[in-house]
């Protein structure tokens, strides 16, 4: 994603009526990331394709992520009990820290996924949004509580997989009856009154792009990746 924004200088753009949000100021930033695709998918994969309960158990993997971080908190501000997964100790703290999840762990320290989700959501898991695939989806697959439903947005460790692994734990979709599947009104107000934390990982120069995209897919990025293409 290019931006044209400084982030040193603070630009600011006014939005006026967007449906029937109120009118305020909010920074670019922040309206390309909460209010932008990132604000999007999280909502439109939360609310209108998992259809939470108060209470229910969210599990969100990749949760350091332009995505997770945001369906973590959409979860939080519903009244839903949150854990992410991430690759790092510092996106760990994070989650927990900063975004307000109720747990997280780092799956690349964890030698049984299974076991680590049942510590975790010794009673099932009823929501899971799903951005990572492989071994991830298949251990989740196990520990889902009946009706669950999963919300896909991408499987980023298998993209770059010549031959990429296979989900042996399809059966239990069947057996659980898990389903596999009004924007600004929600995410305006969250945004005003600073409920919504979002991070971005900002690239100086478009000579940063390709080290940018390897990144990506090492895991390198915390947020939303951003190459910052000039200042204005």
């Amino acid at each position: 994603m290019l931006a044209s924004y400084c982030p040193t200088v603070g630009h600011h753009t006014k939005l006026g009526e967007r449906g029937r949000g109120p009118p305020m100021h909010i920074n670019l930033e922040k309206e390309e990331a909460t209010y932008g695709l990132p604000g999007i998918t999280a909502y439109g994969g939360f609310f209108d394709v998992c259809h939470h309960k108060k209470g229910e158990k969210v599990f969100a993997s990749a949760a350091a992520g332009a995505v997770g971080q945001l369906v973590g908190q959409f979860a939080k501000l519903t009244g839903c009990y949150v854990v992410g997964s991430a690759g790092s100790k510092d996106k760990v703290d994070l989650l927990k820290n900063k975004f307000g999840f109720d747990d997280a762990f780092n799956y690349k320290e964890e030698v049984d996924l299974d076991a680590a989700l049942k510590k975790y959501f010794p009673e099932g898991i009823d929501i899971y949004f799903e951005n990572v695939g492989g071994k991830m989806l298949d251990a989740v697959l196990q520990n889902m509580n009946m009706n669950g439903r999963i919300s896909v947005r991408g499987m980023i460790s298998q993209y770059t997989f010549e031959k990429p692994e296979g989900v042996h734990n399809l059966m239990w979709l069947f057996y659980k009856r898990t389903s596999f599947v009004p924007f600004a009104e929600f995410v305006l107000p969250q945004i005003q009154e600073n409920r919504l934390i979002y991070v971005e990982d900002i690239a100086e120069g478009l000579g940063s792009g390709p080290a940018v995209l390897v990144g990506l897919f090492r895991g390198r990025n915390v947020g939303k990746q951003l190459v910052l293409a000039a200042c204005e």
